[in-house]
C-alpha cells in the first residue's frame, strides 16, 4: 500500500505507462517488455521534452536490454521499495540503451549523488565487515548492494553520455566520484569477496579503465598519470585483461605523451621497493612487469611490449639489460635472424663490439639468411672501428655494394662512406708506400662517391672527406669541406672547429686558426673546452707566444680540476 501511495503522490514526471509498470511489479504481475520499451511517454521523454530539447540523439535501438523489470523487482524484494534515485537509474539506462544520449543524461542528472553518497559508503563498508548486529539507533540504514550497483552504473553511464557529447571533464568528474566513494569506504582496498557481486565489480572495472582516457581527452596529462597510478596501486580486484590493458596504455602514455610525470609519492611505496625517478623508468618497470607475466604464462604474447621496451631502454642508454631480456625470450617468439640482429645492436651500443661481431658472424654462416643488408652494414661499421678486422670490414662493405646493384642510393652512399673510412684506417698500417697510396686513393674515391650519392649533405661524410684530403695534403680541398661541415652543423660539434683550425695550421695560418678556436670557445660550454684549449696552446706555442701558452694551460688546468671534483661527487652519489 505504501508503494502505491508513493507512486501516485510522487510528482517527478512519471507517465501513465510507468505507473502501470511500477504497480504491476508491486502486484507481481508481468507487463510486456515491448510495451515498456516502445512507450512514447517515458520519464526521460516527458522531462526532457519539457525542457525544450529533443529526446532523441540517434535511432532507437530495438534490441534493448530487457533487464529493467528484473532490476526493479530485485530492488523491491531486497528493500521493500523502489526509491526516486533507483527509478531514475533504471529509466536512464533504458534511454541510454535506446540511443537517446541527451535524454538519458537529463534523467541521470536528476539523481542527487551528494545525497546518496553517504549511504552508499555505509553500505559498502558494512558489506565488507564481519557480520554483526545493527541497533535500531543506526540513523541511515544501508542500501542493498543491488541498489549500490544500480546507482554506480547510472553514474558510469552518465560519464559515457557526457563523453559522447564531448564534455570530457564532467565525465571524468563523474567517474572520479565513484572511485572516491569506494576508496573512502574501503581504504585498504576491495576484499576478494567483493567480486561476488559481478555487476558492481564489472562497473568498477569499466570506471577504472575509462577515467585516465577521459583525462587525456581533456589534455590533463598529470591527472591522467595520477589516475593510471591509482588504478594500479589500489586493490580494485581488476580482471587480468583490464589490468594488462591499463599497464600497457600507461607505459605508452609515459613514453610518448611528452609530459614529464612527477615521481610517485615515496610514502605510498613499500620500504625497499624500487621507486621510478622519471617517465622512462616508470614505463620500463611496467613493461618488465608485462614481460614477466608473459614468462609465467599469465598472458599471451604481444610483440608491441618488446618494441616499446626496446625504445625505452635505448633512450635510457640501458642496452645491455635489453639484450638480457631478449635472450630470456622463449624459442619461437622471434625469428633467429631478428634476435641476432637486435642482440648485435644491443651489445654494440653497450660497448661490447666483438660480442656483437661474433653474433653477426654466426648469422652470416647460416645459409638460410640470404638477405642481410642491415647486418652487413653494421658488421662493416664495427670492423672499421677495430684495427684487428679491417680486412673483414672491407670485405663486408664490398659484398654489400655488389648485392645492392644500385637499388637504394642512400644505402649505397652509407656503404661507400664506411668503405672509405675502413680503407683509410687500413692505409695507415700498410708498410708499402705504393700500396698505401693505392689504398688512400680508393678511400678518397669511396668517400667522394658517398658524398655525391647523398640526397642531403651528411656531416659524417663531410668530416671524413675533409680529414682524408688533409691527410693526403690536399689542404685547399680539405678546407672547403671543413667549412661546409662547420656551416652544416652551425658550430655545434667541437670536432668540426678543431679540424678547421688544424687545416689552417697546416697552411701556416696560425692567427686564423687561433681565431677559429677562440670563436669555438665562445660558442661552446665549459665542459667541452678541454680539447679546444689544448689546440689553442699548441697554436700559440707555434707562434712563440709563451705567456699566452701559460695562461691557456692555466685555464685548461682549472677546467680539468672542476671536472675532476664534479666526477668525484657523482661517484660518491652513486655509491650512496
Amino acid at each position: 500500500m505504501r508503494i502505491r501511495k508513493w507512486i501516485d503522490k510522487r510528482k517527478f514526471g512519471f507517465s501513465g505507462r510507468l505507473r502501470k509498470m511500477m504497480k504491476c511489479i508491486f502486484s507481481g504481475e508481468r507487463l510486456r517488455v515491448e510495451e515498456i520499451v516502445h512507450s512514447s511517454e517515458s520519464l526521460a521523454t516527458r522531462d526532457y521534452s519539457a525542457s525544450g530539447y529533443s529526446s532523441r540523439a540517434g535511432e532507437p535501438d530495438t534490441k534493448v536490454d530487457t533487464s529493467n523489470i528484473e532490476e526493479a523487482e530485485s530492488s523491491l524484494r531486497e528493500s521493500g521499495f523502489l526509491n526516486y534515485e533507483e527509478a531514475r537509474a533504471l529509466l536512464g539506462r533504458l534511454e541510454y540503451q535506446k540511443g537517446n544520449i541527451e535524454a538519458a543524461l537529463h534523467v541521470f542528472e536528476g539523481i542527487d549523488i551528494a545525497a546518496v553518497t553517504p549511504r552508499i559508503k555505509i553500505s559498502i563498508a558494512r558489506r565488507c565487515e564481519l557480520p554483526r548486529r545493527y541497533s535500531q539507533s543506526d540513523t541511515a540504514p544501508p542500501m542493498s548492494m543491488h541498489a549500490v550497483s544500480l546507482l554506480f552504473e547510472a553514474m558510469f553511464l552518465k560519464a559515457k553520455s557526457l563523453q559522447a557529447l564531448g564534455r570530457f571533464k564532467e565525465a571524468a568528474q563523474s567517474c572520479k566520484v565513484i572511485l572516491d566513494t569506494v576508496e573512502s569506504a574501503l581504504p585498504g582496498g576491495l576484499p576478494e569477496s567483493f567480486a561476488a557481486d559481478c555487476k558492481l565489480q564489472e562497473t568498477l572495472n569499466k570506471v577504472v579503465e575509462l577515467l585516465p582516457e577521459l583525462w587525456k581527452l581533456t589534455w590533463a596529462p598529470q591527472e591522467a598519470i595520477l589516475s593510471y597510478r591509482r588504478a594500479l596501486l589500489y586493490h580494485w580486484n581488476l580482471d587480468m585483461e583490464t589490468r594488462i590493458k591499463i599497464e600497457k596504455e600507461f607505459a605508452v602514455f609515459l613514453l610518448y605523451s611528452g609530459s614529464e610525470a612527477t615521481p610517485p609519492n615515496l610514502r605510498s611505496q613499500m620500504e625497499g621497493s624500487f621507486v621510478p625517478r622519471n617517465n622512462v623508468e616508470e614505463a620500463i618497470l611496467l613493461l618488465l612487469i608485462l614481460l614477466k607475466k608473459f614468462a609465467l604464462n599469465r598472458i599471451g604474447w604481444d610483440p608491441s611490449i618488446l618494441d616499446h621496451l626496446s625504445f625505452a631502454l635505448s633512450i635510457a642508454g640501458e642496452l645491455r639489460p635489453l639484450a638480457y631480456q631478449i635472450e630470456e625470450l622463449p624459442p619461437g617468439i622471434k625469428e633467429r635472424k631478428e634476435i641476432y640482429s637486435t642482440l648485435a645492436l644491443c651489445y654494440y651500443g653497450g660497448g661490447e663490439d666483438m660480442v656483437a661481431m661474433n653474433l653477426l658472424r654466426h648469422l652470416f654462416n647460416d645459409r638460410e639468411n640470404h638477405s642481410c643488408t642491415f647486418e652487413l652494414l653494421l658488421a662493416s661499421k664495427i670492423c672499421g672501428e677495430n684495427s684487428n678486422c679491417l680486412d673483414e670490414g672491407i670485405y663486408y662493405a664490398r659484398k654489400l655494394l655488389s648485392k645492392s646493384g644500385g637499388r637504394c642510393e642512400q644505402m649505397v652512399s652509407f656503404t661507400n662512406c664506411l668503405l672509405g673510412i675502413t680503407l683509410s684506417a687500413q692505409s695507415k698500417v700498410i708498410a708499402s708506400d705504393s700500396q698505401r697510396i693505392v689504398q688512400q686513393s680508393e678511400a678518397l674515391e669511396a668517400l667522394e662517391t658517398a658524398n655525391k650519392g647523398m640526397r642531403e649533405r651528411n656531416p659524417v661524410v663531410l668530416f671524413h672527406l675533409s680529414l682524408e684530403n688533409a691527410e693526403q695534403r690536399k689542404l685547399d680541398v680539405a678546407l672547403h669541406y671543413a667549412k661546409q661541415l662547420l656551416k652544416l652543423e652551425a658550430g655545434s660539434n667541437v670536432k668540426g672547429w678543431i679540424l678547421l683550425a688544424r687545416i689552417l695550421s697546416a697552411q701556416k695560418r696560425y692567427v686564423d686558426a687561433e681565431n677559429i678556436i677562440n670563436a669555438a670557445l665562445d660558442e661552446t660550454g665549459k665542459w667541452d673546452q678541454g680539447e679546444l684549449l689544448r689546440t689553442r696552446a699548441k697554436l700559440q706555442s707555434a707562434q712563440g707566444k709563451v705567456k699566452n701558452v701559460i695562461e691557456t694551460y692555466t685555464h685548461l688546468l682549472a677546467v680539468l680540476q672542476v671536472q675532476s671534483k664534479s666526477f668525484g661527487i657523482q661517484k660518491k652519489l652513486l655509491k650512496v
